[in-house]
């Protein structure tokens, strides 16, 4: 069994901004992100696992792993560090903000998780809320349900797909989630194993299946609750998808445009014909502009609220 691993990942990595998608938020005691570090707690094929990865190198890092789960995390640690990202046919040329964007974020990678389960709940939890809400809630579901996490580190696994999907929606509505995204989540838990289906080895992310003909976000939608916005996220965070768009979001539709056009505001039809031409790295190209483009002025109260995905 392997218990440490070093390993190379191909292109530079930036941890705080290609990881931050993991992370709930500064308090999310199943993770801890540093710009050399990162410490994380997962529920894997195997069991629980804390993976524990340094920077010993600009691209080399070294692993380490604890609990049952330990041997899955580490062979999956460089998925994890965007050793799968892949830039072919990827041209940030096609617009100078873009371009620009690319040239001030070019070590920020498409990561994944590889496992589904990890990403499910806080995504859910982030429909039709803001993100500090969407924070608190899993907080306070984790603190409450999870268990500590194996190692010496003092973090929390979240409690398991199985937990939750038998949980009645008053215990959620406990910790702040109201019944809507209470239903959700348990009816999302008790077809995980259709998620991760969704995720099938050997499909790159974002093609088309043979048995199918669904992209992996479209397969995603099958289950209820997950709508568009929802599978996006998952297909890009544990698929690592680097062409899904969250079409439906509060934010994204009008910072895309406004980088793009430099118009205020804009509709999702407009941002997907602008992310066109970036075809199979729209995703790509949002999270680009997301972190180095200017924001599109505020005209209202500050809030950064997404849809409801609906049943």
């Amino acid at each position: 069994m392997l218990d440490v691993h070093t390993f190379d990942v191909p292109l530079p990595i930036d941890l705080l901004r290609s990881l931050r998608p993991l992370v709930a938020s500064s308090s999310d005691p199943t993770i801890r992100l540093r710009p050399d570090r990162v410490v994380r707690t997962a529920r894997t094929p195997d069991g629980p696992a804390t993976l524990d990865i340094r920077r010993v190198a600009p691209q080399r890092f070294v692993a380490e792993a604890f609990g049952s789960g330990r041997d899955w995390a580490l062979e999956n640690a460089p998925d994890l560090l965007g050793a799968a990202d892949d830039l072919d046919g990827f041209d940030a040329s096609r617009h100078r903000m873009v371009a620009r964007a690319h040239h001030a974020r070019s070590d920020l990678r498409m990561v994944r998780s590889g496992r589904i389960e990890d990403v499910l709940v806080p995504t859910i939890l982030a429909q039709r809320v803001t993100s500090q809400e969407a924070a608190r809630s899993w907080t306070r579901l984790v603190t409450a349900w999870g268990r500590p996490a194996p190692g010496p580190i003092p973090l929390r696994l979240p409690p398991s797909a199985g937990e939750l999907a038998t949980r009645p929606y008053w215990d959620f509505h406990r910790l702040g989630v109201e019944r809507s995204r209470a239903e959700r989540i348990a009816v999302a838990c008790r077809n995980l194993d259709v998620l991760q289906a969704a995720m099938a080895p050997g499909l790159h992310p974002g093609d088309v299946t043979e048995t199918a003909g669904l992209t992996v976000a479209e397969r995603l939608t099958r289950v209820p609750g997950i709508g568009p916005w929802t599978a996006a996220l998952l297909a890009r965070t544990a698929a690592g998808d680097p062409d899904t768009v969250e079409v439906g979001d509060y934010n994204t539709k009008d910072h895309v445009v406004h980088a793009l056009t430099g118009r205020p505001r804009g509709s999702d039809e407009e941002m997907l014909g602008l992310l066109e031409p970036f075809a199979g790295h729209r995703g790509r190209v949002i999270r680009l502009l997301l972190s180095a483009a200017p924001r599109p002025p505020r005209f209202g109260p500050r809030r950064r609220a997404v849809p409801v995905d609906r049943l």
